[in-house]
């Protein structure tokens, strides 16, 4: 894997402390959107880290539990699917990152988003396009709020198992779509999100 950490080194020279922050869950039909925002340390900095989508579910854990072991300084801020159909996905998952931020213990200066939008915070916001796959901060924010939204569909799963979202996250997977019709959305499912109906 190669090291994702040049942008936060280059703040970190002019004394500036930053943050990653990305979320997880915007194109899936049930649940909260997930945000993490983290913080990298000299530590941090030894781990290898990639984007939470090109791993594993088992390599993903492995990461999830090396950082959590290293004294990890991060966040977790998240809207559910009533927040999502009240405000709509993009200013949901907004909201969902600044309360991620909000809930950091030491307010950064900096805040490296993943993506081209900013989020509304009183910091000096940078967006960085794929941020998940060239800045080591965004990287960890994705790995935790990947394990996290995944821990959750675990659990809402549980109660409605036959929606399958073990397999399929949430996502709009024909499999996925075809339980959907044929059961109904559960109080976890996003109502603003349409499907396509035969």
């Amino acid at each position: 894997m190669k090291d994702l950490a040049e942008i936060e080194s280059r703040l970190y020279r002019c004394d500036k402390s930053a943050v990653g922050i990305d979320e997880v869950g915007r194109g899936s039909l049930i649940g909260p959107v997930v945000a993490c925002a983290f913080q990298i340390d000299s530590v941090i900095n030894k781990i290898e880290l990639d984007d939470s989508k090109i791993l594993s579910e088992n390599k993903r854990a492995l990461k999830f539990t090396e950082l959590l072991t290293n004294n990890s300084m991060f966040a977790l801020g998240w809207s559910n699917n009533l927040e999502i159909d009240k405000l709509n996905i993009l200013n949901a998952t907004r909201l969902a990152m600044r309360r991620a931020v909000k809930n950091l213990k030491i307010q950064p200066k900096i805040v490296l988003i993943d993506g081209n939008h900013g989020i509304g915070t009183d910091l000096n916001e940078i967006c960085i396009t794929k941020g998940d796959t060239i800045c080591k901060s965004i990287a960890a924010a994705s790995i935790i709020a990947k394990f996290t939204r995944d821990f959750i569909l675990k659990k809402i799963s549980s109660i409605y198992p036959y929606y399958k979202l073990e397999s399929n996250k949430g996502y709009g997977t024909k499999e996925h779509i075809a339980l959907l019709k044929k059961y109904g959305p559960c109080p976890f499912h996003r109502k603003s999100f349409k499907i396509k109906q035969d």
